[in-house]
Parts: structure tokens; C-alpha cells; sequence
């Protein structure tokens, strides 16, 4: 929020930059305690089954926006410039409806294929009833890179054609062995970069090809995002984009007379040119379309610096989930969602509880954005029209699945490294008795998964805190029975995304609370440090301009 924006802000917000002013020596400088039966009885709360999952333009979504923003008035965050704690964000839903079909021609044989066994799909156009009939063109991993000398595209026309990509990008070689972040994935190997590609192309549709070592999640998901109603931002999108089984593709490839296996290893090399098939698509897809409008809730602890108080941290998780899905057939219908991220959404209110008494030298902005699980749209739709202007904007700490199972000797800060908040969070964690935990191959691109990574785009320093829980491989080291915590955090896998990611009354939280404890206290270090965070050296996300 630039200064003039302070200006037509609401009484509450004038007083209490006089109050942090007149204040500020007698105010700690660092970070205050966040006490754990807060955050429990907050994440308890969102996580019920009343809430029905927090679903996007579902009831359940708009009973957590109103939660969130009556527990900011009664901590006493200051409210926005227009005196609330909701910032609108505009989205168009449609869902694709079982008198959908879809089919494959190719070699003169026709392919039916069925959704959710074969193929997952929707229209992103907006449009009720849609019919997509064009041919197929392989487009290896769909990636145009100039940074990395890369473009599958090469030139060629595929405005009106439906695509085919593999998930992931191009793996490094013995020449290479740094190209496309190592063995890391980076932003260009996501499902939600190619799709955007494809609308850039001109492109009718798009198929990704699902394996579960490529998208390092198994084909439940996607079939369990796409029975669901799928939102994006209004403007423009796909007529139809979503994923086709391997098994599918194998047969749709053989039977075009290509070999998936042959023109996998062709997209590994530099040079690749779309390959069209010898097939065509031929879908109608129906669709229950909507305009909604959701909500992002933010509120604000103003700096007590007369000068910093002009720049903001902020502080943000996500607090939408899957909702629910009556018509499902099953007993249990309600995507809770309590670890993903319940558990990030009462740790920001814990943490707001502690910060509001104390303020920084810098503004803090607690942050729920909406709809990340849609593609991170809420914190998008932010970044796109911030209210705190993006080159004041300090860093994005996020928050999202977070550890449940007890405490720490360290503490995760994956994508820290890419700026000078990695130094930062060394010294918090020395201060803490803490270290930072070894960093890891970023095989599942989790760095452009969660919401800080829209910040990372728009060039703030950004990172998720401490995300243990997609550790996967017990690397983190718990204070007591190492074995038995690393197994439990291992087995959150079988309930990510599932209706079994409910709250438990006997999960360890001071994992949790410590987790948040050491982001409130890099928050603060951050706020009160004499200058804001930098890009490293040649860092992609420096470039940007804020």
C-alpha cells in the first residue's frame, strides 16, 4: 500500500500508526510467541466437516472468508484502504458434465476415451457447451525457454490444433548437467505453465501425459481436481485442456503409427520440432458455467517506523481447499483439508494474535488468498492488483501443509537460497537452537506450487516456510523418535488431496507452532532489518521489474 493510500485508509488505521509511532521504544524488537491453543482451535474449526472442505465458490468457502475476516477484526488487524478485510477476486467455474464426450481418430480407427479412466478435461473458455474437433500435435514438453535456449515449438504453427505434452521438463545431461534446474523441476516443467502456453499459442486445447514419476503425484489427482468444478481468472482460456492417462497415450501414439518411447527421447534433445499425429480429437464437452466473485482476506499490522512503516512483509496461506461433492455416490463427500491448509490458515491467525500487540519497524500483511488450489489464482489476482505496491513489498512467506507431527532441530526454507533471505533465515534458526535443513532436489517443483511463487513472478523475494511435509523422505530431523515421525510424515502422501486429510485431536502441533514461531520471527527480522531482501546474482526471479 503506497503512502497516499494510507492517507484515505480509515480512522482505525491513523490511530494506529500514531499508536506504533508514539510507542516504538518501548516495543520489542523481536518476534512475540505464538501460543499453540490458538492455532489448534483455529485449525480444529476450518477443518470441520461444517465448513464443508472451504470449497471455492462454495458454501463452505464463504462461511471460512467470513470466519477469517471477523477473527482479523477481533485480533484488531487493521482493515484495507476501504475499511473491510476482503480484496474481490473475479473467477469463472465450470464444471464438465457427465453428457460430456470425447474420442480420438487416429489411423482410421476410432479411440473413445473415458473420463476418468483415460482422460481428465474441462473448457476453460467460458462457454456452456463446446465442440472441439482438430488434430493432435506433439509438442514434447510444450516448453518455449529463452533463458535456457529451449523452444518446442521452433516456429511452428499450432493455433487451432490440440496439443500434446509430457509433464516435467527436459532432464540433464552429461554436456548439461545444470540445464532446467538439474534434476529440480522449475516453473516450465509445471501443468500450470504449460497451459498457459497453450493459450499464448493459439493452441484449441491441450493433453498432458500423466505419469506419476513425471507429475510426482498419481493419476487420482487430477481425476479428483477435475470431477470438481475447475476455476480460472475471467479472461481468456483453453477450449480444452486436462490429462490423458499414459496407457491412453501409448495406444492413441501406437495407433497414430508413432512410439510414445521414441518421441519421448526426441523432445530430450535440443532442436525438437512438434510432431503432428496422425489423429484428431473430437470432444463435446458440457459444462455448468458461472461468474463469481471470491474473496482474498488480508488485514494489517501497521510499521511503527515513520520511514519503514512505508514497506510491508507479508505473511500468506492459502485457505481454500476441495470443498464438497454431494453427488459423489460416497458416504464421506467433504475434502477437509485440514493439514492442506487448515493448518496454514489457523497458523497465520495465531501468529497475527501475537504480532498485532507488537509491531515491527516495517508494515506486516496477513495474507489468506483464495483459490490456490485452482492454480494459485488468489494470490495471482493479488500480485495483478496488490494493496501494498509490489516494489515496497519486502518478501512472501508462505505457509501451506504444515507439520503435524512434533518438533524440529531444523527447519526448511527450500527456494530461500534464491535471495538474501536464505543469510536471514540462518540467523533466525542460530537464534532459534535451530539449523537449516540440507537442501534437497526439487523433484516435484514444489517451490512453484504454492502461493508465494505468484510473488516470486511478480519479483518479490519469496519462499514456503518450512515445508516438511512434502519432504517425503524423513531428511528432516525431529527432536524424538526420528523413525516413527519421519513414517507419519511420510504417510500424509496416501491423504494429500483426499478426504482423508482430516484434523486429528491428538497431532503433535508444537512441530506447528514452532514452524510458525520461526516464520513470524524471519518475518520480524525482515521488518526491522535496515534494508529490504535482494535477488541473488542471476537469479531468473530478480530480473523482474517490481
Amino acid at each position: 500500500m503506497p503512502a497516499s493510500l494510507f492517507r484515505t485508509c480509515a480512522a482505525p488505521l491513523a490511530a494506529a500508526l500514531l499508536l506504533g509511532a508514539a510507542s516504538a521504544g518501548a516495543l520489542a524488537q523481536s518476534a512475540p510467541a505464538v501460543a499453540e491453543a490458538p492455532l489448534r482451535a483455529h485449525l480444529s474449526f476450518l477443518a470441520d466437516d461444517l465448513l464443508e472442505g472451504r470449497g471455492t465458490g462454495q458454501r463452505g468457502g464463504a462461511l471460512t472468508v467470513r470466519y477469517l475476516e471477523t477473527q482479523a477484526a477481533v485480533l484488531g488487524l487493521t482493515p484495507l484502504a476501504d475499511g473491510g478485510y476482503r480484496q474481490k477476486v473475479e473467477l469463472v467455474g465450470q464444471k464438465t458434465l457427465p453428457a460430456s464426450t470425447l474420442r480420438f481418430e487416429a489411423g482410421g480407427k476410432v479411440l473413445p476415451a473415458t473420463f476418468g479412466k483415460d482422460v481428465v478435461y474441462a473448457n476453460a473458455a467460458g462457454t456452456t457447451a463446446t465442440h472441439v474437433t482438430a488434430p493432435l500435435v506433439f509438442v514434447g514438453y510444450g516448453i518455449d525457454a529463452p533463458g535456457e535456449r529451449w523452444n518446442d515449438f521452433d516456429g511452428a504453427d499450432v493455433k487451432g490444433k490440440v496439443l500434446v505434452a509430457m509433464v516435467n521438463d527436459p532432464q540433464p545431461t552429461a554436456a548439461e548437467p545444470d540445464r532446467f534446474g538439474a534434476k529440480s523441476l522449475t516453473w516450465y516443467g509445471r501443468w500450470t505453465y504449460k497451459f498457459e502456453e497453450a493459450v499464448r499459442r493459439g493452441a484449441a486445447g491441450i493433453l498432458l501425459i500423466h505419469t506419476t514419476a513425471s507429475a510426482s503425484y498419481p493419476w487420482s489427482v487430477p481425476v479428483n481436481s477435475f470431477s470438481h468444478e475447475q476455476f480460472h481468472l475471467a479472461g481468456p482460456g483453453n477450449a480444452l485442456q486436462g490429462w490423458i492417462s499414459e496407457d491412453m497415450a501409448r495406444t492413441l501414439f501406437a495407433q497414430s503409427g508413432q512410439d510414445l518411447d521414441t518421441l519421448r527421447a526426441r523432445a530430450e534433445v535440443r532442436g525438437f520440432r512438434p510432431v503432428a499425429l496422425d489423429a484428431r480429437i473430437d470432444a463435446d464437452v458440457q459444462s455448468a458455467v458461472r461468474s463469481i466473485v471470491e474473496y482474498n482476506v488480508a488485514g494489517i499490522v501497521p510499521g511503527r517506523d515513520p520511514t519503514l512503516r512505508d514497506q510491508a512483509v507479508i505473511y500468506s496461506a492459502h485457505w481454500d481447499h476441495l470443498g464438497i461433492d454431494p453427488d459423489n455416490g460416497k458416504p464421506d463427500h467433504i475434502w477437509n483439508g485440514a493439514i492442506d491448509n487448515g493448518s496454514g490458515t489457523a497458523a497465520l491467525l495465531a501468529m497475527a494474535q501475537a504480532a498485532v500487540k507488537h509491531p515491527a519497524k516495517r508494515t506486516q500483511i496477513f495474507l489468506w488468498p483464495c483459490a490456490e488450489e485452482q492454480g494459485l489464482l488468489g494470490s495471482l489476482a493479488y500480485v495483478r492488483n496488490p494493496v501494498w505496491a509490489l516494489a515496497r513489498t519486502a518478501a512472501d512467506l508462505n505457509l501451506d501443509s504444515m507439520n503435524f507431527v512434533g518438533r524440529t532441530r531444523d527447519m526448511g526454507v527450500a527456494g530461500a537460497e534464491r535471495s538474501s533471505l536464505y543469510a536471514t533465515s540462518e540467523r533466525v534458526a542460530r537464534a532459534m537452537g535451530l539449523h537449516l535443513a540440507a537442501p534437497v532436489p526439487d523433484l516435484g517443483g514444489a517451490y512453484f506450487r504454492a502461493d508465494h511463487f505468484s510473488f516470486a513472478r511478480a519479483g518479490v523475494p519469496a519462499f514456503n516456510v518450512g515445508s516438511a511435509v512434502f519432504s517425503g523422505d524423513g531428511r528432516f530431523e525431529f527432536e524424538h523418535d526420528q523413525a516413527a515421525k519421519s513414517a507419519q510424515m511420510r504417510a500424509f502422501t496416501k491423504d494429500y488431496h483426499q478426504v482423508s486429510d482430516q484434523y486429528d485431536p491428538a497431532w503433535d502441533l508444537s512441530g506447528m507452532v514452532q514452524q510458525a514461531q520461526f516464520t513470524l520471527n524471519l518475518g520480524y527480522a525482515v521488518a526491522n532489518a535496515p534494508a529490504m531482501p535482494a535477488w541473488k546474482a542471476g537469479e531468473a526471479y530478480g530480473k523482474v521489474k517490481r
